[in-house]
């Protein structure tokens, strides 16, 4: 059996965290097991989860611009006392330029994985642009959940190359069918009638999720369609924000905040449309997710085309303001539908993914 080592920076319910334990979860776990490093011990929702399935989890100290050498030291410790690792899968890129060589170094065989295309604006985002460049130097092999966020983080000349593999943000197909009785009795636990319009979003509360202009679009929508509620699924650093902004529009009977969620499947049942107006993505698996329940989805047009896998995906400019929201949300056909055989020929059907990445992982592990 392989251990692979994946650098997840936390283990908070993210959309890169997400993909990993669905594909942990999918994989042979008697042919490969995962560990975890992560550098914000006080982020560990996803800890039991992980835990249960057999992997270890380790910490090492937040990167803060100021502490590279105890960064190296640490790392290069972890390394001389953990000999059991290949291969080292990272999903973070702001600093791991400077734990790759020492991966490296060590034997290890290295695997950087693209899931976004922006680090914002900014000072601190132009820091983590120029600190990810060596990463395409470093790193053996390169993953990208959209050839969008392959492009973004190693260039085109990588993602054409040999070393370049997509791997899609798949998900369970089991676990997202459409059911008629789950949408009920969700609606019932939620306090919400056959008679509301649902709305919901899925997503941590970060900048990239752009909430603040969600909120504003759902506001004015409830003054021409007063029996709607919005779902937010998630949470995080700007939740005092959200909250605050919720009052101040005065939605806030309107709008049931769910916090972080392990049954995600379960709350798309209870809705009618799924609202996705992020700034900047990688490739949003939740997108996915909700298309697999047959639910019409709403998105940026920020996002990668990949995530359009059905006709129930419909592209709306986020910089036009949000009144061409609310009128497409007044408009749209929330008919639901089964896609699911699409989704599967498009590769997002997790066990396919789980065996490729698999046969991967042992090619590695015996070079």
């Amino acid at each position: 059996m392989i251990r692979v080592l994946h650098m997840i920076g936390s283990l908070d319910c993210g959309g890169s965290q997400m993909m990993v334990i669905n594909l942990y979860k999918a994989i042979d776990r008697s042919r490969v097991q995962f560990d975890f490093v992560i550098d914000h011990s006080d982020q560990r929702a996803l800890a039991p989860v992980v835990e249960s399935l057999g992997a270890n989890i380790y910490e090492m100290p937040t990167y803060k611009g100021v502490n590279i050498g105890k960064v190296k030291r640490v790392w290069e410790q972890f390394f001389t006392q953990h000999l059991e690792y290949k291969i080292l899968h990272v999903h973070v890129r702001s600093y791991a330029s400077l734990f790759i060589p020492i991966a490296k170094k060590h034997g290890l065989i290295t695997i950087v994985h693209s899931h976004s295309t922006s680090n914002g604006n900014g000072i601190k985002a132009a820091v983590k642009d120029a600190m990810q460049l060596p990463i395409r130097w470093q790193a053996d092999y390169f993953f990208g959940c959209s050839k969008k966020a392959g492009e973004w983080l190693f260039g085109n000349k990588i993602v054409n190359g040999p070393r370049y593999h997509m791997l899609p943000n798949s998900i369970d197909m089991n676990l997202y069918k459409y059911n008629a009785i789950d949408r009920k009795k969700c609606r019932d636990e939620l306090g919400v009638s056959e008679t509301q319009k649902v709305y919901v979003h899925v997503g941590r509360f970060h900048p990239a999720k752009n909430h603040k202009f969600l909120l504003d679009v759902f506001a004015k929508l409830i003054k021409k369609q007063s029996n709607s509620t919005l779902l937010l699924v998630g949470d995080g650093q700007l939740r005092p924000d959200i909250e605050n902004q919720m009052q101040t529009l005065g939605i806030e009977r309107n709008v049931l905040l769910l916090g972080h969620r392990d049954d995600v499947h379960y709350i798309l049942q209870a809705a009618d449309c799924f609202l996705f107006p992020s700034r900047w993505e990688g490739l949003p698996v939740t997108v996915v997710e909700a298309q697999a329940v047959g639910l019409p989805c709403l998105i940026s047009d920020n996002i990668s085309d990949d995530v359009c896998i059905s006709d129930l995906v419909h592209k709306i400019p986020i910089n036009h303001g949000e009144d061409i929201w609310v009128d497409t949300m007044l408009t749209f056909d929330y008919s639901r539908r089964d896609v699911s055989e699409e989704i599967k020929k498009a590769g997002f059907d997790v066990s396919a993914t789980a065996q490729w990445l698999t046969e991967f992982y042992e090619k590695l592990a015996n070079e």
